[in-house]
């Protein structure tokens, strides 16, 4: 996807050092991807949807961390290990959302308290797909019931 939304800016060479790193990556592999590629991912994705839509016959939602990581020093390009684990692209520190992403599902984040920085968390709330009204209720009466947002920490 992002080699037919970028791939403008990588044609012709001389713009490419306006590129960042991650950003070529991205092209060049998008595409060096087969149909079969795409077509493998899309049976995946598929499964994964389905996946969702049955523990939604169980459960009224799914939450997760909205991230990895606490949020860190502007000048760190990205991180490069967490919790000791090495992460071999930059994509690694930030996978968490993937699995809402990938849903298609109606996701909110909520934030979950601070750390002794005062640095911030939050929790993604997914529901199930076109349960959009359903997802924005239940982060309402979150957000109610635990007041973050009015809360500043004193570091």
């Amino acid at each position: 996807m992002i080699a037919g939304i970028a791939g403008p800016l990588y044609d012709p060479i001389e713009n490419r050092d306006k590129l960042k790193p991650e950003a070529i990556w991205e092209i060049e592999n998008g595409l060096n991807l087969k149909a079969a590629d795409v077509y493998s991912a899309s049976i995946d994705r598929s499964a994964w949807y389905q996946a969702l839509a049955d523990l939604f016959t169980r459960y009224d939602y799914v939450l997760l961390p909205s991230a990895q990581v606490f949020p860190f020093d502007a000048k760190i390009h990205w991180p490069r290990e967490v919790a000791g684990k090495s992460m071999d692209t930059y994509h690694r520190w930030m996978e968490i959302v993937v699995p809402g992403t990938l849903s298609g599902c109606p996701i909110a984040n909520v934030p979950v308290g601070f750390n002794s920085q005062g640095l911030p968390m939050g929790m993604q709330i997914i529901g199930p797909a076109t349960q959009d009204l359903k997802v924005l209720q239940m982060a309402h009466a979150y957000e109610q019931a635990c007041g973050w947002t009015r809360t500043v920490p004193q570091v």
